[in-house]
């Protein structure tokens, strides 16, 4: 059985494929058990509470992503705040730093809503799920010096950087997720992560409707179903069996994201 520990179905990518009830169908007849809906503003976190309300195997991560974070307005993080504290919202998220696009919003506003959402997350309890693209050493700084708003954990979600880089995220305990880019030909620092980080630190995800695996590269949107792939892929690289590494997935997740259930 697998879990997806990071994805979006809040939109409208699935409309004309039988909507989230058609995803989730889909999902389980792949041995998907689990799903972690990851919010990116107030909006997708609201609506992916509702789907978390209706659906027994998602739960979801309420935050705002740091390229949405233009949306954020005054008492909004206290509604974040809120919704994290339903039963089923395992972590504040995807919260971080993105200096990849030069229309993103400034980088002291980034840095500045990313520790308000570390204070949220320590204030309740919950680990964090990270997003960080174009941002390593600023996103460990600021981690570093803020540590102790990590009693809880966290995840780099679809991790991306060097496996010199996932030393310095270990040491701070955190988690690791990856997804279809570990599937990827050549994708060569992504496999030497996976195998420098630890088995018990390992999540699988598909951050779908984007980033879908092969063998369906380039296909989209993604879905949750797809996660098995991943999960051959990382397997592979550990040299485990899939049974092996999915049962520890499971663990990982269950160890990290405390909420989920049974």
């Amino acid at each position: 059985m697998f879990i997806d520990a990071h994805c979006h179905i809040t939109g409208d990518e699935f409309d004309e494929k039988g909507g989230v009830a058609g995803v989730l169908e889909r999902a389980k007849a792949h041995g998907v058990q689990k799903i972690v809906c990851s919010g990116f503003d107030l909006a997708s976190s609201i609506r992916a509470k509702e789907l978390a309300e209706t659906y027994a195997e998602v739960y979801f991560c309420a935050g705002f992503h740091p390229s949405e974070l233009n949306k954020c307005q005054e008492g909004d993080l206290d509604k974040i705040k809120s919704l994290c504290q339903h039963k089923k919202c395992v972590a504040v998220g995807e919260i971080g730093l993105d200096y990849h696009f030069d229309d993103n919003p400034k980088d002291e506003v980034q840095r500045m809503l990313f520790v308000q959402q570390l204070i949220i997350a320590d204030e309740l309890g919950l680990p964090v799920v990270i997003h960080s693209r174009d941002s390593a050493q600023e996103t460990l700084l600021l981690l570093q010096r803020n540590k102790d708003l990590l009693k809880k954990g966290g995840l780099m979600h679809c991790y991306s950087y060097s496996p010199e880089m996932a030393d310095e995220f270990l040491k701070l305990g955190l988690h690791f997720s990856f997804g279809g880019p570990a599937t990827f030909k050549n994708a060569k620092k992504v496999w030497e992560s996976v195998q420098r980080i630890p088995t018990h630190r390992l999540l699988s995800e598909t951050d779908c409707p984007y980033l879908t695996p092969a063998p369906f590269r380039g296909e989209f949107p993604n879905e949750p179903k797809n996660v098995k792939y991943v999960v051959e892929r990382l397997a592979e690289l550990k040299g485990l069996s899939v049974q092996e590494l999915a049962k520890q997935i499971e663990k990982n997740a269950k160890e990290l994201f405390f909420k989920i259930e049974n």
